[in-house]
């Protein structure tokens, strides 16, 4: 009985510290954004560690003790410190095939041979196409909209600020969320770092947030407070041939840039999010054939493709070079579009 007690007690704590963080991000982005209410994937993101839990933890990094107290600190600031639960966590709770190898490819693109034929890219999903290629009442193959790593929550900016995030830095970062050498884990990480470390090109202002605030911040200095946002709804879709339904445009001002945000694989919460000219933004309906549902998708379709390296992906799919097509591509899972209310 002392037991379910001690129990309830527990999860009573949780669930408050829960609402708490979630209240705190609220006020953030009610203090800074027009939207009245943060959008609920984006507020559930919210770290769940009180502050009281959040300055144990920084004194434990700063003392370099937190491997003695990882499985508590990785469960109740949900964040991702073992491979194995990160394996578990997305793969046993859907039916779709692991992430698809062109969706990795997008980071590594000058190991994909040229002039690789949209037949056969289109096995494992288009993850650039025309504009063209999107038209009401056809057909387009969709690649995994999924975040790897969905689950896991941003870290508090007081907490984040104490973690080591560079490539110079990388030993001491895995040794803190207890990542071993060679694992998918690693990888992610390496990935992430690699994306965040890389020169934006010519016309791009470009960032790696790490916490909630950091994301409302760079929002609010590059597009000002009255914004809007949009994302992709769910998942439907991923890999298979859909049906393309209405396609809306919503953001067709290529001279007011909006700004891309795409959740990256890490331990905690990372955002990718840059500035980019020429871009129009458009809202997809996609019809899935296997479940027989619909999702509501995010399009982005980049028109100034002049400064893109020249053995983007993109080019070798499409067979053009940078400067002579727009390229599009979808808003996956988590990723977010934000452009300034009209």
């Amino acid at each position: 009985m002392m037991y379910l007690i001690m129990l309830l007690g527990l999860l009573i704590v949780a669930y408050f510290n829960g609402s708490q963080a979630e209240n705190a991000f609220s006020q953030y982005w009610e203090e800074h954004i027009s939207i009245p209410h943060p959008p609920h994937w984006l507020a559930a993101k919210a770290s769940p560690l009180s502050s009281h839990q959040s300055a144990v933890y920084m004194k434990l990094i700063e003392k370099n003790e937190l491997a003695s107290h990882l499985p508590s600190f990785c469960k109740q600031a949900n964040v991702a410190c073992s491979t194995n639960a990160l394996v578990k966590k997305t793969m046993d709770c859907t039916t779709l095939p692991p992430i698809a190898q062109w969706n990795d490819d997008k980071l590594k693109y000058e190991l994909v041979p040229s002039e690789t034929p949209l037949s056969i890219a289109s096995q494992g999903g288009l993850p650039y196409f025309r504009e063209s290629m999107v038209k009401e009442g056809g057909f387009m193959p969709i690649p995994d909209l999924r975040d790897p790593m969905s689950y896991k929550s941003f870290l508090p900016r007081s907490l984040v600020s104490k973690i080591p995030f560079s490539f110079a830095q990388i030993q001491d970062l895995k040794k803190i969320f207890g990542v071993m050498d060679e694992s998918k884990m690693d990888e992610y990480i390496q990935e992430t770092l690699d994306v965040c470390e890389r020169s934006p090109f010519r016309g791009e202002q470009s960032t790696c947030v790490t916490s909630a605030e950091d994301l409302i911040d760079f929002i609010v200095n590059k597009l000002g407070h009255h914004v809007q946002e949009w994302s992709t709804e769910n998942i439907e879709g991923s890999y298979e041939n859909v049906t393309i339904g209405a396609v809306k445009l919503i953001h067709g001002n290529l001279s007011e840039p909006p700004a891309l945000c795409h959740s990256l694989p890490f331990p905690f919460q990372v955002y990718y999010c840059h500035v980019l000219q020429k871009v129009k933004v458009y809202a997809v309906d996609i019809h899935a054939r296997k479940k027989e549902k619909e999702n509501h998708v995010i399009m982005a379709c980049h028109y100034n493709t002049s400064t893109w390296n020249p053995n983007h992906l993109a080019f070798k799919l499409l067979g053009f070079g940078p400067g002579l097509i727009e390229v599009c591509h979808w808003i996956n899972e988590n990723g977010v579009v934000w452009t300034k209310k009209t």
